[in-house]
């Protein structure tokens, strides 16, 4: 028992010896008799340093741990580091290709050309990849970079052959609206090279059909600028006729964009003498007037003010006169000339509207319906007009 005391002691670091160890442990008493420390199962003051002693030497071994992973979390970072320095000097030594799809590098071709005086090959480039097989987003995003080609490259655009215009309409047969809708953004670009006006016309039957069969505004709007920005042929007409509701209910729709671009076409149409009665008989719905509203945008006011007066000047020709013509009563006539037309009231209220083009344009209205033969709708104008001013407007 006494060696195994002593052994005990030994390994809690206590030095003295073994004479000392047997002389205070642990049944001893004072002389008053109580009992010593170590009397109470507590161990004496150099046994409780040596506990200490051990505590301590657990963040002694820990230390070099600690260093070990900061070491190695360093030169990780310097790695790190390095690498990314590496990117970027390659990064800056590296030249961006001169040819690329964004409209800086386009424009930057075009500022070449003029200044050197050579071809960029840009343009070539991308009717080139068209022809190859591409997927969907790739063919719209190619088109795109042609249109921009066409606009900048003027030189270059007008190097293209009718063959180019043939594969840019064929992309109009595509299954993807998106397709369609920039092949038709490529087709008006070119169409400003008048050259290729008579290649690009073979097209507008085939524009017309996806304007009557497909109901997306994007693609009106293209389809319809398309067709504003070319001189329609003859044999279109044909087709114009069987359009014409579509262009109607655009027109009546609530975009604005496609709205403006619907009575522009219209507009030039009414001065064609085949198709006026075919617009004048045309469906619209019963609140076709609203157009008319002083609310209304005044750039599709103005549009509307304009259609009307060349659908008022083309009905009282003499040609047209001639002939006894007869229309349904839902037909765009009885809303803008017949007996129960309200045109006179919005009329004179656009006399007075905030912009200067519609209240001329107006007037203009006015003045062509003041004829002869319309009596009836002279005395609605002049009651209006009385009504009006009697008001004090």
């Amino acid at each position: 028992m006494l060696e195994m005391q002593t052994a005990a002691l030994k390994s809690l670091g206590h030095t003295g010896s073994d004479s000392d160890t047997l002389d205070s442990w642990p049944c001893q008493s004072s002389g008053s008799g109580r009992p010593l420390p170590g009397a109470l199962g507590l161990a004496p003051t150099w046994a409780q340093g040596g506990t200490e002693d051990m505590g301590k030497s657990v963040p002694q071994r820990l230390g070099p741990l600690d260093i070990r992973k900061s070491v190695v979390s360093l030169a990780t970072g310097a790695g790190a580091i390095y690498l990314l320095y590496k990117a970027i000097r390659a990064g800056m030594k590296c030249q961006p290709p001169l040819c690329t799809n964004s409209p800086i590098c386009i424009a930057r071709l075009a500022i070449e050309r003029e200044r050197h005086g050579r071809d960029s090959g840009e343009l070539r480039r991308l009717l080139n990849s068209l022809e190859s097989k591409q997927d969907e987003y790739a063919r719209s995003m190619i088109l795109h970079s042609i249109t921009r080609c066409v606009y900048l490259l003027e030189a270059e655009a007008s190097a293209c052959t009718a063959d180019d215009i043939v594969l840019v309409g064929s992309m109009l047969d595509d299954k993807e609206n998106s397709v369609k809708i920039q092949a038709l953004n490529t087709l008006k670009a070119f169409s400003g090279i008048r050259k290729f006006r008579l290649k690009i016309q073979e097209h507008s039957i085939k524009v017309l059909e996806l304007i009557a069969t497909i109901w997306d505004s994007e693609l009106h709007i293209a389809s319809l600028r398309l067709l504003n920005n070319l001189p329609l042929p003859d044999f279109a007409h044909p087709q114009l006729r069987r359009v014409m509701p579509a262009l109607m209910e655009i027109l009546q729709s609530d975009y604005i964009l496609a709205q403006v671009q619907a009575i522009r076409l219209l507009s030039s149409l009414a001065q064609k003498n085949d198709l006026l009665y075919d617009i004048l008989n045309c469906q619209v719905h019963s609140n076709f007037l609203n157009l008319f509203q002083a609310s209304q945008p005044g750039s599709l006011l103005f549009e509307v003010l304009v259609f009307a007066e060349r659908l008022s000047e083309g009905r009282n020709t003499p040609h047209y006169r001639a002939v006894k013509w007869h229309y349904n009563e839902q037909s765009l006539h009885e809303a803008l000339f017949g007996d129960e037309s309200r045109l006179a009231d919005r009329l004179l209220a656009l006399v007075i509207h905030p912009e200067e083009e519609v209240q001329i344009q107006a007037c203009k209205v006015i003045v062509s319906l003041q004829c002869p033969k319309d009596v009836g709708l002279r005395t609605s104008l002049g009651q209006a007009s009385r009504s009006c001013f009697n008001n004090g407007e």
